[in-house]
């Protein structure tokens, strides 16, 4: 049997998110592009242009053993940090990656014609350019179809893969979607997470612990998650009560955890599987 994939995790960069500058799209939607394939994400970190911090972050994730995203701060301005924390997260270099520069020249050549100008490599402009390619030693491209200036993509010691994209959502989201379809395409899909869950209306989270504890002491391959709700514009207040994981095992799972809410008499409303 092959190895259980690892779990996800997201990283967002950037003073503008923490600040309120911007609202954050990351989440949401790397969210539905693995629920889209069957994943889940199973955690995520914002984080501001500081470069101590920055790294950190990074470090763990490397160690980490996961499969992470990282969307902003890899440019060139004196604000972008991301490539830089990087190579001192892994302890190598910062080196111009020769598919980066050749992209990247490409795209200024792209530029420069569409504008009518004749393009100059010279120029002091594309030195400042190519800093976009200056990657930790071992980096692999992330490719760009937005506009070919490429991400990157390294492995920790510790197992841990993250793959560098743009703060922009146009750039951001292609990439990380084919990302995910590269790093799938070869594996199957044992991950696969399937939730299931049932309004319990008028009922305790402190009455119903002892059950979800049963059921995931005898069902070790999900988790069991209570959402209460107080003022639900239909359900009023209630407890949605399900499981999350495998399609198997969640679909077992759940039964138990009806048949328990019935012989307990509890009042069961509408089930939903996502």
């Amino acid at each position: 049997m092959a190895d259980a994939l690892p779990a996800i995790g997201l990283i967002i960069v950037g003073d503008e998110i923490l600040s309120g500058k911007r609202a954050d799209k990351h989440l949401p939607k790397t969210i539905e592009l693995l629920r889209a394939r069957g994943l889940l994400l199973d955690w995520a970190r914002y984080v501001g242009d500081d470069r101590a911090r920055i790294t950190g972050v990074l470090r763990d994730a490397f160690a980490s053993g996961d499969r992470v995203f990282c969307c902003g701060g890899i440019g060139a301005t004196p604000d972008d940090h991301t490539r830089q924390c990087a190579a001192a997260a892994l302890g190598v270099p910062l080196a111009l990656h020769p598919a980066a520069a050749r992209l990247i020249t490409e795209r200024a050549q792209d530029v420069a014609q569409e504008s009518g100008v004749v393009f100059d490599a010279a120029h002091p402009d594309m030195a400042q350019r190519l800093k976009m390619g200056f990657f930790p030693e071992g980096a692999v491209i992330v490719p760009n179809p937005y506009n070919k200036i490429p991400g990157f993509a390294c492995d920790g010691s510790g197992g841990g893969r993250i793959s560098f994209v743009p703060g922009f959502p146009v750039m951001a989201w292609p990439m990380i979607e084919a990302e995910l379809d590269r790093w799938l395409a070869d594996r199957p899909a044992q991950r696969l997470a399937v939730e299931r869950s049932v309004v319990v209306w008028k009922a305790l989270e402190a009455s119903l612990t002892p059950l979800m504890e049963a059921i995931e002491r005898e069902h070790p391959a999900v988790r069991v998650f209570s959402l209460p709700s107080v003022d639900h514009p239909e359900h009023g207040r209630h407890i949605e009560l399900g499981v999350k994981g495998p399609d198997a095992e969640s679909r077992l799972a759940f039964a138990a955890l009806r048949e328990a809410l019935s012989r307990q008499g509890a009042a069961i409303g509408p089930e939903m599987v996502r």
